[in-house]
């Protein structure tokens, strides 16, 4: 039997609309569910965003800080819900169980493979975004702060500078990382060496466990505690919020970056530089961040080593340091700046010199881009041939960076079970990979 037009039609409709259906479905659940668990009683249009909202696109796209997952065809979540409580998390963490809907927790977004918002899993999923969770409590009488998981780094470093010019906080050079994320997965930065990661430097924490409980560190035993700084909190639970330890810092430190080309003898240089940097003075932090320069149709171009460096200390301190040291850097007075730790983490964040530190409660991030991102950990030094061979792959690739991050001095004599970050005696430096490529072209 021949189905006639308007049956064809029908089956056509209920397979396209099947899942929007399905989606809608799911939404009604789920929001009954929450109601039945929470406690609050608020518009769910506040906190919860479906593909329907003329916002959700927006409100997905917010921190997504690797381009190549935005595009359409990458799969969307069901919905994006962001909680204004601990306790929103508690219900839909619950929830999520009980209706098998699959969880992506987003509190930053700077995860190289975008997985905090994305899924290959063919079950639906939800994003829950923790940027509404930012609150930041600093007590400086008593060295510590509370800063809940959505906050950025950045606005943790100006909160800390508004109470006192002499309190830092050891985590990441990059600002627009949000503190769920990065203590979770260590979290190194420019003063790693004097005061090792941000997850050294945790007191007590916030955490929602599988089964809706909220628990701190009393609660969850030293075990969870342990395994959560260094060993991915999402691994184990949310992570809503971290007790951290502030550290002294002095009034006035140094900041420099000085340039080298391979004609000023750059692979010579960074192969020394290998030798020395986890050996030297504990105040001193010196990365390498590593492009191509003069790039065209008609050559090669050239490399560029870049020595970008705080020194917690004044610049005539730095000079002796540095001369005792690192002799072949050629570091002079004019190279350096001298300014407080507020502004030192504007410039290690790569900001222009003029930029105020008000600029990192923008939670901006004028650096997204469509990029792969890799981390590796060297052991010994990188001879000078294969560092020649080095360079002459960065010429086939397009944009490439690639930063060493010096470890030694706190890192080497924190025990490596002491957390479950691993790498710290056996390593020299941290080596990180990216490439920037627009995959639209």
């Amino acid at each position: 039997m021949v189905p006639s037009s308007s049956s064809t039609l029908s089956v056509l409709l209920v397979l396209l609309l099947s899942p929007f259906i399905v989606s809608h479905a799911l939404q009604d659940r789920f929001l009954k569910c929450f109601s039945r668990n929470s406690e609050s009683s608020f518009p769910f249009s506040t906190v919860l965003y479906t593909p329907k909202n003329s916002s959700f696109t927006s409100v997905l796209q917010s921190s997504a800080q690797n381009l190549r997952f935005i595009f359409p065809s990458v799969p969307k979540p069901e919905f994006i819900f962001t909680p204004l409580q601990e306790s929103h998390i508690q219900a839909v963490v619950i929830c999520s169980k009980q209706l098998g809907i699959h969880l992506r927790v987003r509190s930053g977004g700077h995860d190289f493979e975008g997985l905090s918002y994305v899924s290959e899993m063919e079950t639906p999923f939800i994003v829950v975004d923790l940027a509404k969770l930012r609150s930041i409590s600093v007590d400086i009488e008593h060295n510590s702060a509370w800063v809940q998981a959505g906050a950025t780094n950045g606005e943790l470093y100006y909160r800390i500078s508004e109470k006192s010019k002499t309190h830092g906080f050891p985590s990441g050079t990059c600002p627009t990382v949000c503190m769920g994320g990065l203590i979770s997965g260590g979290g190194y930065g420019s003063m790693l060496r004097k005061y090792g990661l941000a997850a050294d430097n945790v007191v007590d924490v916030h955490i929602i466990d599988v089964h809706g409980r909220l628990l701190d560190r009393k609660s969850m035993g030293e075990d969870l505690f342990w395994a959560i700084r260094g060993g991915a909190g999402g691994s184990f639970g949310i992570v809503t919020a971290w007790k951290v330890k502030l550290v002294p810092v002095p009034s006035a430190v140094t900041v420099f970056t000085v340039t080298k080309t391979l004609e000023q003898g750059a692979t010579k240089l960074l192969y020394r530089w290998q030798q020395i940097a986890d050996q030297l003075d504990e105040d001193l932090f010196i990365r390498v961040q590593i492009q191509t320069a003069n790039v065209s149709s008609h050559g090669k171009g050239t490399m560029t080593t870049s020595y970008n460096a705080l020194f917690l200390g004044d610049a005539n301190r730095l000079l002796q340091v540095m001369k005792h040291s690192f002799p072949e850097l050629g570091l002079t007075r004019q190279d350096c700046i001298e300014t407080n730790w507020i502004n030192s983490t504007v410039y290690m964040a790569g900001l222009s010199n003029n930029t105020p530190p008000e600029f990192f409660l923008q939670r901006t991030n004028p650096d997204r881009a469509y990029f792969k991102g890799k981390s590796d950990y060297a052991r010994k030094p990188i001879p000078e041939k294969a560092l020649e061979g080095l360079w002459e792959k960065f010429f086939d690739v397009e944009s490439p960076l690639v930063v060493f991050t010096p470890y030694g001095g706190m890192m080497s004599q924190i025990s490596e079970s002491q957390t479950p970050f691993p790498h710290r005696k056996v390593i020299r430096d941290a080596i990180q990979h990216v490439t920037l490529h627009d995959c639209r072209r």
